[in-house]
């Protein structure tokens, strides 16, 4: 018995060294100590609870008014006043975070002129301008009058001047583009393509027009994608309904990768080396220019040419025709579609705003939260919804830590990205910056951007690492509209998919590049995930809320038709911040591995089913991959079988000094062991037992209040577990964060900046598997070059050794080779 006590003091005092070491690894500027009153030490539902109950609808209302007020693209003064804004919340006395600061980097941005706006126009033979699109789009609130609403422009569309006969291009992929060309024998060369949003990405429609000899680019929002036909402002469109007006104009960021341009892998800071803007891979190439479906109608109800397929009609109301050039009995017969782009690229400063809530156990573990501040008008639902949330949530934890009732174990880091509508730059700039620090100590980043799509369900997306806290949240929350529901529950009605671990569970989906959540997971392997309340896609067919990225996505518009209650800004709010809280109190992290196992045989699967007869042909065998596979998933089972009997061990109460004055005589414990003769009760300093004691009063319940001193306690566990509980819960949590990490290379995607995560990175094949494997069997087997084949076998065993490394980090230590 003796030598178990021993055992069990040196177990506490190195876990003690652990915890100062980590504590004071994270520096506290001046003397002023935050409170630690009442740290936690696993979750505590009636906090969670209490946080819910606390969510305020009204004041989300509030914060997304004053955060949409003014128009506040990046850099411009609403920006900036959006700053202090955030500064000012989060350094409040009364409901404001530990610490609180701006980080700014100098970020290559582009901006249309306002002395030469930018223009589509018909120019007939004569050189006559027959039609010019519109520059402001129409008014219906004072909203779009305010003089910083800024023109619809292309971010990063080079500035010229080019004109050619007009092409319609349906949703300009390439697949598109090479029916265009290679099937239906049109040559693109001179010409202007007019497209519609979707389909993919923006600058891919100006690469792949670009790539068919293409000059210039028009792209417009059609309204049998985004209306349901709708096309009247009279009756139909906004301001009377959600649907997007016929002058709405989607602006956007025309460039692939992202991050500031200049300074691809290392912060923008002054000191950082700039690269010339020659050398910068993935703009637009060609003039572009977006315009509303009003203006659109216009050229293409004016083209010649054969009738486009079926597939490529739209809501426009005639029918559409390829060109090239316009049809001999309109009034543009002859003419020519001139686009005229006057774009500039500038260096401007851009901040993020940081603000934390220091750990009290764990302070060198981050759990992040973020989202983006600048929008590229008012921004009401994007990203304002977004941020009007983050604040609720701060403002309540904030207040609990300023009262002293609750600190998490670790510590929560809250960002506001500045230049995200440009590409993910301000949350990319601060990865790249912290590339060592966040590499080491971020536990999971949690991305709500727009909060609210619309107000029917929750729609999450996220590592299947994830997948099970996400779940666990989403229980305890009222359904928004449906009190009788939870988000849990009204999310599977929405959305769900048949597991072969839990059988029927909503469905969550994989993170692309869409925002900030990108350089966490793709870049860092941080475990992610993006949360927000979205629409019933059985009742409509579009593809996002429509007026996004207009002028009319304004507070109006949101109250009115979005959220008009404001219920479902509650709901992700609790949802999000629940999560959050789960994720930074935990002892052991809320992941499951098991669910990883099950997305990577799926991918596993969809590669057999589709590549495997493919590469039979070449001689290349997927058995390597298929044992890593395995491997993997029984390394996960045998993980989650541990992390459930170390969960069991934190069911009993960890006693811990009570937050007033220190008690005469410190609580005393029996000691029961695995020996003969019974317990013996040993004084114990209340300190200690904050690390070590897990138990239960001799008769048998749980004690869940602090222990009434010189009660006697036992422990109900073998007496090894107690002495490495609190060392094997760190390195189990390590274990887990590193799972993701493991899935890195940084050779694995040579052509793509930042994408290293070799299960989840971007994909341009249609079959649904692993990213690499997938494009290079695709690309191979479009080419005469056999020795692409050979990059084939690269990407398969790059793979392999990936998911052999995953199977290598949740193995025993020692286990597996090491």
């Amino acid at each position: 018995m003796k030598s178990w006590i021993v055992g069990v003091v040196a177990g506490a005092a190195a876990l003690m060294a652990g915890i100062l070491l980590g504590h004071f690894a994270i520096l506290k500027s001046g003397s002023e100590e935050a409170k630690e009153d009442r740290p936690a030490q696993d979750v505590d539902e009636e906090m969670i609870r209490s946080f819910m109950e606390q969510v305020d609808k009204e004041r989300i209302r509030e914060n997304l008014r004053a955060l949409s007020k003014k128009p506040h693209m990046a850099t411009t003064q609403g920006d900036i006043d959006l700053v202090q804004l955030l500064l000012q919340r989060w350094k409040d006395p009364e409901s404001g975070l530990d610490q609180a600061w701006n980080v700014t980097y100098n970020v290559l941005l582009s901006f249309p002129r306002k002395d030469k706006p930018n223009r589509v126009t018909v120019v007939g033979p004569n050189g006559t301008e027959l039609f010019k699109s519109r520059i402001k789009e129409v008014n219906y609130t004072q909203d779009q009058l305010d003089p910083e609403v800024v023109q619809p422009f292309a971010a990063f569309a080079p500035k010229g001047t080019v004109m050619g006969k007009l092409v319609y291009g349906n949703h300009g992929t390439m697949e598109d583009f090479r029916w265009l060309a290679e099937v239906h024998g049109l040559d693109l060369n001179g010409t202007v393509v007019i497209v519609k949003y979707g389909g993919t990405g923006r600058v891919d429609k100006a690469i792949n027009a670009a790539r068919y000899g293409a000059v210039g680019l028009i792209v417009y929002t059609d309204p049998a994608d985004m209306n349901d036909g709708k096309v009247s402002d009279k009756n139909e469109t906004y301001p009377h309904s959600w649907y997007l007006p016929p002058s709405g104009v989607e602006r956007g960021s025309y460039k692939q990768n992202f991050g500031d341009q200049l300074t691809p892998y290392y912060p923008a800071k002054d000191y950082a080396f700039r690269q010339n803007e020659s050398d910068i891979k993935g703009l637009s190439p060609i003039p572009a220019q977006p315009i509303g479906f009003e203006d659109a109608r216009q050229l293409i109800c004016s083209l010649g040419g054969p009738e486009a397929p079926i597939t490529w009609q739209g809501g426009l109301g005639c029918t559409y025709r390829l060109g090239p050039g316009f049809d001999n009995l309109t009034s543009f017969t002859n003419s020519e579609v001139r686009v005229s782009v006057f774009n500039e690229r500038v260096v401007r400063p851009s901040d993020n705003v940081i603000g934390i809530i220091r750990g009290s156990l764990e302070p060198d573990r981050y759990v992040i939260y973020g989202n983006h501040r600048d929008s590229w008008v008012h921004g009401a639902i994007d990203p304002s919804s977004g941020t009007a949330v983050m604040l609720e949530i701060t403002r309540v934890l904030g207040k609990m830590v300023k009262e002293g009732t609750w600190r998490p174990r670790r510590s929560m880091v809250f960002g506001s990205w500045g230049a995200e509508e440009f590409g993910l730059i301000g949350s990319t700039e601060w990865t790249e910056e912290f590339y060592k620090t966040l590499s080491e100590r971020a536990v999971a980043y949690v991305n709500v951007d727009i909060a609210v799509f619309a107000n029917a369900t929750l729609r999450a997306s996220g590592s299947p690492a994830v997948q099970d806290v996400v779940f666990s949240a989403a229980k305890q929350v009222p359904a928004a509209g449906h009190q009788d529901q939870t988000v849990y529950s009204n999310w599977l009605k929405h959305s769900s998919r048949d597991s072969p671990l839990h059988g029927t569970i909503p469905y969550m989906g994989t993170l692309g590049a869409g925002s900030d959540y990108a350089s966490f997971f793709h870049y860092l392997g941080i475990s992610a995930m993006d949360i927000a309340y979205t629409y019933n896609k059985s009742q409509t067919s579009a593809r996002i809320y429509p007026a996004y990225h207009t002028a009319y996505d304004t507070f109006d518009y949101a109250s009115r038709f979005i959220d008009p209650g404001f219920t479902s800004h509650q709901a992700v709010a609790r949802t999000a911040g629940n999560v959050v809280i789960r994720l930074a109190d935990a002892s052991l992290l809320p992941f499951k591995a098991q669910d990883y196992s099950e997305a990577l045989v799926e991918l596993f699967q969809q590669a057999r089913e589709h590549l495997e007869t493919k590469l039979r042909q070449q001689d290349i065998s997927l058995d390597h991959l298929n044992r890593a596979v395995n491997r993997f998933s029984n390394a996960a089972k045998g993980f989650d079988l541990r992390l459930s009997e170390n969960r069991e061990l934190l069911k009993w109460w960890v006693p811990s000094t009570p937050p007033t004055s220190e008690p005469p005589t410190p609580p005393t414990f029996e000691l029961r062991g695995q020996t003969q003769g019974g317990g013996k009760s040993v004084p114990l300093k209340a300190g200690l037992s904050t690390a070590l004691m897990y138990g239960r009063d001799l008769g048998g319940s749980k004690v869940h209040s602090p222990p009434e001193h010189g009660k006697h306690y036992r422990l109900g566990m073998r007496d090894d577990l107690i002495e490495e509980c609190p060392l094997k819960q760190r390195m189990m949590n390590d274990q887990l964060m590193s799972l993701e990490r493991s899935f890195l290379d940084p050779l694995a995607f040579p052509d793509k900046l930042y994408y290293r995560h070799v299960v989840y990175a971007s994909r341009s094949s249609p079959v649904r598997t692993f990213p690499g494997l997938a494009d290079a069997v695709e690309e191979a087997e479009a080419s005469v070059d056999p020795s692409l084949w050979g990059t084939v076998r690269r990407q398969l065993a790059l793979l392999t050794y990936a998911l052999e490394s995953g199977a290598s980090v949740l193995e025993p230590p020692l286990d597996g080779g090491l």
